[in-house]
């Protein structure tokens, strides 16, 4: 990536360090990913993961994590949800796979099965951010697609706390 790509990517994560305005949903949702991925992220790497303080700031982290992607979930199954029919569909297979992890993850929460859900989070926002941008091209696989896989066994989980 050049320094300009890098320069842009970076100028647009650090807007969204502050709450945005009102009246831009897509903003806000973007905003509150990045947040609650930023939070899982801190608490992942707060201490050592075996200590009880570690574990329950990863929890905190997960619950918030889960708030949002139960309100994304209900106002995709309000009647009045005006997203195209494929994206509700797909965006609520991802609000079921998130709330199984969670589920799973806040039995025993340690770095590594917490990643892909930071991951998801970031994806979708980085979508976001982009929205009115994007043309109608469909070359890529949806961000969901994308991050839903697990690191492999034994692999090292590295961490961006900023984003």
């Amino acid at each position: 990536m050049d320094g300009y790509a890098m320069s842009s990517q970076q100028s647009k994560i650090k807007s969204y360090e502050r709450v945005p305005e009102g009246g831009q949903p897509a903003q806000t949702e973007a905003w509150a990913l990045l947040e609650a991925a930023s939070r899982m992220a801190s608490a992942i790497v707060s201490g050592d993961p075996a200590e009880k303080e570690t574990k329950e700031r990863m929890k905190t982290a997960l619950r918030l994590n889960w708030r949002l992607w139960t309100i994304f979930q209900a106002e995709l199954l309000d009647e009045k949800c005006q997203v195209p029919q494929e994206i509700r569909v797909n965006m609520l297979t991802l609000c079921q796979f998130v709330d199984k992890q969670t589920v799973k993850i806040l039995a025993g929460p340690t770095p590594e099965i917490m990643v892909p859900l930071i991951d998801i989070n970031r994806n979708i926002a980085a979508g976001l951010m982009n929205l009115p941008e994007r043309d109608s091209d469909q070359a890529q696989p949806p961000a969901e697609q994308q991050a839903a896989e697990p690191p492999a066994e034994g692999q090292r989980v590295k961490l961006d706390t900023e984003a």
